[in-house]
């Protein structure tokens, strides 16, 4: 006789909870909702179910919908306050941003770690890191200018998706230097179906594509798969650090750097509070 499984209140709750805080990490700059859902014990369950959504839809969908529910919580929750503070304070709210992600940085060098390092692993890490110095740094010396559109929603959408698939990335890494992390924020924070739309073709294309790719290329290649991200999260970071800003004036440089010592600060207590959570389990 199968044993009932008694609904837990409690349960259900923290696993909303552990959402809104995958959600919140999707979208805040420097945290990975791919890496929380790892600490959280649910990569594995998504993955497996975004490969084979019909066969594993019985046994993963009740696990997944909490978590769901929370991730959109806290998501669209954070993405209005995002959109209000890069308007209204764009320095020092990517300064703080720069903060998080070099506070994340020893963390998603542990991850990239985790099952060794060789000589291919750290060749995936600077070649990735040069390819966007060079694409950033190009776009910067030609006076590329992208206006943000239907297509380059679509890419901000794809970038999202990547996020969850691949631990370690941050959307925003690609986003903030190509000027497109602000305007996409701002519309999924205001409900905007023009941004909405093309952003949700984009992801959910992207894990239609490459969930399965992606799963079994950390399966296979982990290592040299992670390094390649820590390189591109450096690189891109470097490169959206306001330096016209810091030479402003003494008080501009005192904000930013504080800005950038609190966003170091609040990464390191997250990335405290996730070794502790996953020691717990």
């Amino acid at each position: 006789m199968n044993k009932k499984q008694n609904f837990s209140p409690v349960k259900l709750g923290i696993q909303i909870f552990q959402g809104a805080l995958v959600g919140l990490g999707a979208v805040l700059p420097g945290i990975s909702g791919g890496v929380l859902c790892v600490v959280f014990g649910v990569y594995k369950t998504i993955m497996e179910f975004l490969a084979d959504p019909f066969r594993k839809m019985k046994t993963h969908l009740p696990i997944l919908i909490p978590f769901g529910i929370g991730g959109v919580i806290g998501f669209l929750g954070i993405a209005k306050v995002l959109s209000i503070l890069l308007d209204n304070y764009p320095s020092p709210s990517v300064c703080v941003f720069i903060g998080l992600i070099t506070g994340m940085l020893p963390s998603l060098f542990r991850e990239a770690g985790e099952k060794g390092r060789d000589k291919k692993s750290w060749l995936s890490f600077i070649i990735a890191m040069m390819i966007i110095f060079a694409l950033l740094i190009s776009l910067k010396i030609f006076s590329v200018s992208i206006t943000p559109n239907f297509v380059w929603y679509l890419f901000c959408g794809f970038c999202l998706a990547l996020s969850v698939i691949a631990p370690g990335m941050s959307f925003s890494t690609l986003l903030m230097p190509l000027g497109l992390y602000e305007p996409f924020v701002e519309g999924i924070g205001d409900f905007d179906f023009a941004i909405l739309i093309p952003g949700g073709i984009g992801g959910l294309v992207t894990v239609i594509l490459f969930a399965k790719a992606v799963n079994s290329l950390f399966e296979h290649h982990y290592s040299v798969a992670f390094h390649a991200i820590v390189g591109v999260v450096i690189a891109a970071t470097i490169m959206i650090i306001p330096f016209e800003s810091f030479g402003a004036s003494v008080g501009s440089f005192i904000i930013n750097i504080v800005c950038i010592v609190l966003g170091i600060v609040a990464a390191l207590a997250l990335d405290k509070f996730n070794q502790k959570f996953a020691d717990q389990k």
